[in-house]
């Protein structure tokens, strides 16, 4: 079945398999968006207000479902975005970048200068020329409130600036007027707004009925005009939603206020439906019921988005006499043309406005940060590990090995679908969880295989043996997976974009290696049992001892050795952190950035080998167009802060080495990783340290648990001091690696606690070091061949991968060694401390035959042994054919094969 759902996933028309894999930033590049902030006058623009836009558009691009962006400061007063893979560029950036300055207006009161006829009627006018135009003699009273630029023919050249100054200060414009244009003024006072025709704009005139937008003049008293404002809303009652309300299937978005929002709305509904009850009284239309006669006289609220009215709708004062109890649903944007452009609104207002104004400077194509060189190098790199593990896997087991290498290609068919399917964005870190994945995929095979191995040792025939072997392995992957899993779902809920790639991929990888582990791989031996050749021991390498005699080591009688060793590693590491701390890359402190074109086509890594002179590995993006393959006119280069001379020979290298008149920009850029991302990344850790805990202490017992939490820390404690005392750079990068010793070390120590729990009810009588180390020669050769497997497609990583690749190797093969030494040298021993405090192992210990307080291993694994091959074989059910029957030519066989066995000396083969 499991090959049948692979070849139908690549061959059906319209299926994942024929569609295209997202890739991030990192990978494929993206476009730069770079948005300059604009203050409003009187307003002097502040690190807070940059740090606090930021943040507002991180969230905007996060739930506008972008995954893997990049957004940070440049220089004072810019910031630059760089999105992945966005099909409608033009419309994510005007989402980003809204300004989202909500405004509520009482919209006839507010209406003021041309835009009113005097008796309290709205005056719409479709030529904003003429309507600032006839006010200008008002703006030279006082200081104007905004600028705006018109060409020849009154066409709209410049967005309205606080300054005549900002208005100008364009590259093009240069701040001089061109011949023949004109700049009006905005009066103190008052503001534009403007309402696109499909709004349902008031007071439109007769003959301007065809005009696309119209405009109007509102007064505008800070604190007073416009009469409530966005920071009167409650963020969370906003929602987009396709109702029946103000016509038959539009779309709206509902808004709810805080207590005070709901005060103002209140007063000023109220104001509305009395003035329209009044002007309908004057009219001798007072007691009227007729909803036409409503309309007619009916007040407007007006809700302004960015000085763009969004909805007025009206006040009716027979049903509200009093105004409207914003309890009842609060107010409505409505007449939106789609769900989608509903909800875009609503993302806007949900995520707060930004705290001044931003226009857009630039937009560019930039290339992949890892550059087309180091993603085939990668791909390389990924391809010869693969093969290296796939020839281990059949040196090791086999013909089991053959099972577990179709296995591994169903579970990469099914990986492929599940990243289109998804539409999961790659990246490095994304990579980083899927060699995770990888090693997790083989070990399951692995522990199962090993089981089988065991069984048959036993002297169960092969086919039991796999009845067994699965049966018994089964409950070990669930639990080794489930952990995992808790520590990727709480990653993906919690962490930002950086960190989701790589939770997301060993979420959905992690999934799908137990369906092929115990589903693809169990039914191909279940249709190979039934064949005679089958029943060769041998042709599975299941002959022979079970643990060699050279790792049998009292590995218990040695645990304080191996704390001392731990300890004068973290006492090392936490030495150089004191000293020497992290050598953080730009993604954690910033850095400079230099922008410069080239008179010639040049390839990425070119400019890579030169920039490395002057910071280790810099981030190189070609800008622009592309020149086949890897080679750009236009580059932007990203390293470590730059002092004053390094700054001028960086300058001076490029431009003698690509000419003096070259264009070169030099800039401060933030970091891309800030505090409340690591903050973020640090709170999901926790939370899914607190979830596995209470997990093991249900599953297992309470004091299973801190073992593996204590060695989880002590594997990040090596590998962040490794990276101090080697002074390699931290980048996000790293950080994925780290969260991939987290999910290793956890998965390799839940394998060894599970045979101890197992061994605690075979070893009824032995002490608990004695149970402790029979489990761990039981299950040694697991962990030294799935940490072997799982480095396998590292060390290539580290070997044939590029300079940008080998530090994200360097910390994988750092933590995955330190995680297979804490399963076994820390968190086993620790948790035979603690349960050698219980009475009954305390005991033990006490009657231990050798005085040592640990019993006879030798003997205790012959017992464990001998316990376990008595036990039935569990049956497949359809999978496998069943044992043969007692009496029985093969049941005969197995018995006196059995017998030979425990006439040997000890019960075991030497």
């Amino acid at each position: 079945m499991a090959v049948l759902a692979g070849v139908a996933l690549l061959a059906i028309p319209g299926s994942p398999g024929h569609k295209k894999a997202k890739l991030g930033l990192d990978l494929q590049g993206g476009l730069e968006v770079v948005l300059k902030a604009v203050p409003p006058k009187g307003h002097k623009l502040t690190a807070s207000d940059m740090d606090r836009s930021v943040t507002i558009m991180r969230q905007r691009i996060n739930k506008l479902g972008v995954s893997e962006n990049d957004a940070r400061k440049q220089g004072k007063d810019q910031i630059v975005i760089e999105l992945p893979g966005v099909k409608d560029a033009a419309t994510a950036a005007k989402i980003i970048g809204s300004t989202a300055q909500l405004q509520f207006y009482d919209f006839e009161a507010d209406v003021t200068g041309p835009s009113t006829d005097g008796n309290g009627h709205v005056v719409a006018d479709a030529n904003l020329y003429h309507l600032l135009q006839q006010v200008q003699g008002q703006a030279k009273s006082g200081t104007p409130n905004a600028f705006y630029l018109f060409d020849a023919k009154h066409h709209l050249r410049g967005r309205p600036a606080p300054t005549q100054k900002q208005l100008l200060a364009t590259p093009t414009l240069r701040g001089k007027v061109p011949k023949g244009w004109k700049v009006l003024a905005v009066p103190e006072h008052m503001t534009v707004v403007s309402c696109a025709q499909a709004t349902g704009c008031q007071g439109v005139q007769q003959g301007q009925q065809s005009a696309p937008t119209y405009y109007y003049l509102m007064k505008f008293f800070r604190g007073r005009i416009p009469e409530a404002t966005g920071n009167d809303l409650k963020l969370s009652a906003i929602s987009a939603q396709v109702g029946t309300t103000p016509s038959e299937g539009t779309a709206f978005v509902q808004l709810g206020f805080n207590s005070k929002g709901n005060k103002k709305f209140q007063e000023i509904t109220q104001a509305e439906a009395f003035r329209g009850q009044s002007a309908a009284t004057a009219a001798g239309q007072g007691s009227s019921n007729d909803l036409n006669v409503v309309t007619q006289y009916a007040q407007h609220f007006a809700i302004v988005l960015d000085g763009e009215i969004k909805s007025t709708p009206y006040i009716d004062y027979k049903q509200n006499p009093n105004g409207i109890d914003p309890s009842a649903g609060g107010a409505e944007i409505s007449n939106i043309n789609s769900i989608g452009e509903a909800k875009n609104l609503a993302l806007v207002l949900q995520t707060g406005a930004l705290p001044v104004n931003f226009v857009p400077l630039e937009s560019t194509d930039v290339s992949a940060t890892l550059g087309k060189d180091s993603l085939q190098q990668a791909k390389t790199a990924a391809l010869i590990g693969l093969l290296i593990v796939a020839l281990f896997l059949l040196v090791l087991y086999r013909f089991l090995g053959v099972v577990a290498v179709v296995g591994l290609g169903i579970y990469a068919a099914f990986l492929y679908g599940a990243i289109l399917l998804f539409g999961v964005t790659l990246t490095l870190p994304g990579f980083a969880g899927l060699i995770l994945t990888i090693g997790v995929a083989a070990d399951a095979n692995v522990v199962i295989f090993e089981r089988i191995k065991e069984e048959v040792r036993s002297g169960k025939s092969v086919r039991a043996g796999i009845a067994a072997g699965y049966a018994k392995g089964f409950h070990t992957i669930v639990d080794a997976n489930v952990v995992t899993l808790i520590t990727a779902l709480v990653l993906f809920a919690v962490a930002t974009q950086q960190v989701k790639g790589f939770a997301l991929m060993l979420m959905i990888g992690t999934v799908i290696s137990l369906v092929t582990a115990v589903a693809a791989t169990r039914a191909m031996l279940g249709l190979l049992a039934g064949f005679r050749w089958f029943e060769n021991p041998s042709f599975m390498g299941a002959h022979g001892q079970q643990t060699a005699k050279w790792l049998q080591i009292d590995f218990m009688r040695r645990r304080y050795l191996w704390f001392a060793i731990s300890g004068v590693i973290v006492a090392i590491g936490i030495g150089a952190l004191s000293t020497k701390g992290l050598n953080l890359g730009i993604d954690f402190k910033g850095g400079t950035q230099v922008t410069f074109k080239t008179p010639q086509p040049v390839s990425l890594a070119t400019v890579r080998t030169e920039a490395a002179t002057y910071g280790k590995e810099p981030v190189v993006q070609g800008r622009g167009k592309s020149f086949g393959g890897d080679k750009y006119e236009s580059f932007q280069i990203r390293l470590g802060s730059l002092k004053g001379t390094k700054t001028s020979a960086l300058k001076n290298t490029l431009q003698t080495r690509y000419g003096q008149n070259i264009s070169i920009q030099i800039q401060t850029v933030s970091s891309s990783f800030g505090r409340q991302i690591a903050r973020s990344a640090v709170l999901a850790i926790l939370f899914s340290l607190l979830l596995i805990v209470l997990y093991i202490a249900i599953r297992f017992d309470f004091k299973f648990a801190v073992p593996v939490i204590v060695a989880l820390l002590h594997d990040i404690a090596i590998t962040v001091g490794v990276y101090s005392l080697t002074g390699r750079q931290v980048s996000n990068s790293t950080v994925a690696a780290v969260l991939t010793v987290l999910g290793y070390s956890i998965y390799d120590t839940i394998i060894i606690f599970d045979r101890i729990r197992e061994n605690v009810k075979l070893m009824a009588r032995q002490p608990f070091a004695t149970i402790a180390n029979v489990s761990l020669w039981e299950t040694i050769r697991r962990s030294l061949a799935t940490t072997f497997i799982t480095l396998l497609p590292i060390a290539s990583l580290l070997v044939f991968g590029g300079a940008t690749l080998k530090d994200f190797a360097f910390a994988l093969m750092v933590g995955i060694v330190s995680g297979a030494y804490s399963s076994i040298f820390i968190a086993a021993p620790l948790l035979t401390i603690w349960k050698e405090r219980e009475p009954d192992y305390a005991r033990r210990r006490e009657q231990a035959p050798t005085g040592d307080g640990r019993g006879d291993g030798k003997v205790a694994l012959e017992e464990a042994e001998e316990a376990a091959a008595a036990e039935p074989a569990p049956s497949l059910g359809d999978v496998l054919p069943q044992p043969a029957p007692a009496g029985t030519a093969a049941a005969a066989k197995r018995e006196r094969r059995r017998q030979r066995r425990r006439a040997r000396p000890h019960g075991r083969a030497r």
